[in-house]
């Protein structure tokens, strides 16, 4: 009996140490960067992995707070797309940026690819951080597994899936203040049901938030006409039903939508006093997006099958403020008496000086079906090679609707006893010219068709040893058919234009495990993008600018472009798990680079390859447990990206010579963290957690005359702490500590210059349950 109690005491001082040591030990977040669950350290290419947990913790709650917490990752937001709002910026990495032709970065939800591209009427899909597992950031060409666009790189919001087994429901309610502004909340409810035990389970979760605007609005006295303009409200719902239909064969029906009501863009002009917004005309939008999604796995026994059947619909609706360019452009139109002409100054003052807004309806769809088959992951003394292979469809469809009235313009003319249509008035008028008081009207649809195979094969030439070879052939279409009319669009067109691309997008990589805490592997990839259709350049309007770049019209499409990436790396873990460190380098050659002509003397754009450009860098994770419940973390990147000759320059865009920085990309970033957990004197679990995040000084753009040419250098930091109590977990927060006020971009839209800036200071509560 003595023999048995000792026994038994040694087990369970075996488990407890045991227990302490994982305790000690760094979490690992699993990924699925190259379609299957697997370790990070073990895969070849550089990724940063945050779970949902720690996303709630650092108070990551959107995509700009994500490019300041991980490496190499960085967005604009206010480009010609009209400002800094929700739905309209650009996502880069390792400074491939483009805010012309197709997106640079694959955007994913689950398997569902919410990919779009660089339109001028919007920018990335942004989904809410709600019932998210983790987000992976997969740096680098992806395009073998995931296809064009992913030429930065990729990012998953990878949500969790109903658990068969355990019945829970978990809500969170958080409240904070702005300062200077108004009031923030987020309050969401998660349940998950298990229907039949190890068989059906039904997860739902909803979710709620408003984020107070700190904007406001004023005349041209300077009077407020309305406080914190840019508040956004919120609404998320997520359904998944998990069936093991069998002991082999899971299927997983799921739908996600969301809609954000932003109520005015984040700008104001910097010609005011901070945060005012004088203009004539808000900027409200509603970006509604639903992903209903069938994934279906099957074990076949010597490999697994994988099917993903997904339907993608965005329906945005925004208005832009066009006061500053469609007014004043018909102003510039008329030639004044003290010219020669018939309109008196007065006229073209008041002309200028209307009210004017850009409707737009925007609307995208996409069915994509994609098959994926692959075998058994390696095991020692098994096959050597591990292989995977699919195929993907997508279809997608993008409707975009404009139309510009500037209002009172027909009772402006009639006032000075003029008609609008009078073509020695305004050149090359003609009866019904501004219907409505409208100026333009555009029609636009494109189609974008895509088909792909693809696959990759892992040999081992040792179980620490092995190579990678992968590949991707790729056709794609596009198509656009549009309709342009009224006075703004010239003579008015009705047009449409094709293009194919084709693409063999191959990957090369070697890792190899030096010891089970140390892998090294470097890795060459190829990245593309497809290329696609121009809306229609006005020559009536726009014959200058055509001819200065040697056209007589606007091209009708442009071309893809591609890049290859080389990448060494390493990943180690040091003391037991308790430290790890990953590091890599880059480079990357980008060539005919999809590039946006701005006319500035109609305001027109058109899409053109034009150029190439280097970019090289590198990227560094360190984490470290250094005691009990303390940890430690840094990470940070650099990159520097530039053109690489004056071929850009050559085709109209101006700025664009050799060495010039590619705009929008950062030099470097950085953050540290530290957290530390602990018991209270009565028994409860606490932590206090403190961050701080650099960005570096970038280029907003390549014309050196342009006034967010020059962009600065900014940090934020952040504090929370916390005590859980029994079921529930309390925490306090505050975000932007110190109140980083720095005009961190300030495009000029006109005659007005806008800026935009880091939220303010905002200082809160949450309270989080499980029950």
């Amino acid at each position: 009996m003595k023999i048995r109690r000792t026994v038994l005491a040694c087990s369970l001082a075996a488990i407890s140490a045991q227990a302490l040591a994982d305790g000690d030990k760094l979490e690992v977040v699993t990924v699925t960067a190259q379609k299957r669950k697997e370790d990070p350290s073990k895969v070849a290419m550089s990724i940063s992995a945050i779970s949902g947990a720690s996303l709630q913790a650092q108070q990551v709650s959107d995509f700009t707070d994500l490019t300041r917490a991980v490496p190499n990752i960085s967005f604009t937001a206010a480009t010609g797309n009209g400002g800094a709002g929700p739905g309209t910026s650009n996502i880069e990495i390792r400074g491939i940026s483009s805010a012309a032709g197709q997106s640079t970065v694959g955007i994913y939800l689950g398997d569902v690819s919410l990919t779009v591209g660089n339109l001028y009427t919007m920018g990335t899909v942004e989904p809410k951080f709600f019932d998210i597992d983790r987000v992976e950031v997969l740096r680098g060409p992806q395009a073998t597994l995931y296809g064009a666009s992913s030429m930065g790189g990729t990012i998953k919001f990878v949500p969790n899936e109903p658990d068969l087994k355990e019945r829970e429901i978990t809500a969170y309610a958080e409240a904070s203040s702005t300062k200077g502004g108004s009031a923030n909340f987020s309050t969401n409810v998660v349940g998950n049901f298990p229907l039949v035990s190890d068989e059906l389970a039904l997860r739902i979760g909803a979710q709620a938030q408003r984020t107070g605007g700190f904007i406001d609005q004023v005349d041209g006295d300077g009077n407020v006409v309305a406080n914190n303009i840019n508040k956004i409200n919120d609404q998320e719902l997520r359904v998944a039903l998990k069936w093991a239909a069998t002991r082999d064969l899971t299927i997983t029906p799921s739908l996600y939508y969301q809609r954000v009501d932003a109520k005015d863009i984040a700008a104001f002009n910097l010609e005011r006093p901070p945060y005012q917004a004088q203009k004539q005309v808000r900027e409200p939008s509603i970006d509604k997006l639903l992903t209903p999604n069938l994934a279906v796995n099957w074990d076949l026994g010597g490999a697994d099958l994988t099917s993903s059947t997904s339907y993608f619909q965005r329906k945005f609706d925004r208005t832009q403020n066009g006061s500053a360019y469609n007014s004043y452009s018909l102003s510039t139109f008329l030639t004044s008496t003290d010219d020669g002409g018939k309109a008196p100054p007065e006229l073209i003052d008041a002309i200028a000086g209307l009210p004017s807004a850009v409707y737009l309806n925007n609307a995208v769809r996409q069915i994509s079906q994609e098959f994926r088959l692959a075998s058994k992951p390696y095991s020692a003394g098994g096959s050597p090679v591990t292989w995977l292979a699919g195929y993907y469809f997508s279809n997608q469809h993008t409707n975009l609707n404009e139309n510009d009235p500037i209002f009172g313009v027909n009772a402006t003319f009639e006032k000075f006893g003029f008609s609008s249509a009078d073509p020695n008035l305004l050149p090359d008028s003609y009866p019904g010219a501004f219907p409505n008081d409208n100026s333009f009207a555009g029609e636009f649809h494109y189609r974008e068709k895509q088909n792909s195979i693809f696959g990759e094969v892992n040999y081992y030439f040792a179980p620490t040893l092995h190579g990678t070879i992968g590949a991707r052939y790729l056709k794609g279409k596009s198509t656009l058919t549009q309709r342009n009319s009224l006075y703004l669009a010239g003579a008015g067109n009705n047009s449409s234009s094709s293009l194919s691309s084709h693409a063999f997008t191959p990957k090369y990589a070697v890792t190899w495990e030096v010891s089970p805490e140390h892998t090294v592997y470097s890795s060459v990839a190829k990245g593309f993008r497809l290329g696609g259709s121009n809306v229609f350049v006005p020559p009536t309007t726009c014959g200058p600018d055509l001819e200065a770049n040697g056209l007589t019209s606007g091209p009708p499409t442009y071309a893809s472009d591609s890049l290859w990436s080389y990448e060494v790396g390493s990943k180690s873990r040091f003391m037991g798990g308790r430290v790890s460190v990953n590091a890599d380098a880059f480079y990357v050659k980008w060539k005919n680079i999809q590039q946006g002509v701005y006319l500035p003397t109609c305001a027109y754009s058109y899409n053109a390859n034009a150029g190439d450009a280097t970019s090289k860098g590198f990227e560094f994770d360190v984490k470290a447990k250094p005691m009990a419940g303390l940890t430690l973390s840094a990470a940070g990147g650099y990159v520097k990206a530039e053109l690489s000759n004056d071929e850009g320059i050559a085709n109209g865009v101006v700025g664009a010579v050799k060495g010039a920085q590619v705009q929008g990309v950062p030099k470097y970033n950085s953050t540290i963290t530290a957290q530390y957990n602990f018991s209270t004197a009565s028994g409860h679990s606490a932590f206090v957690m403190g961050g701080v995040q650099w960005v570096g000084p970038s280029k907003g753009s390549l014309n050196p005359e342009q006034t967010d040419y020059d962009r600065p250098a900014y940090h934020t930091v952040n504090f929370s702490t916390g005590i859980s109590i029994d079921r529930y977990q309390l925490t306090a927060f505050i975000k932007n500590a110190f109140d980083e006020d720095k005009v961190i971009q300030h495009p000029q839209v006109a005659s007005i210059v806008q800026g935009y800036r880091v939220a303010p200071r905002s200082i809160g509560m949450s309270v989080a349950a499980k029950f």
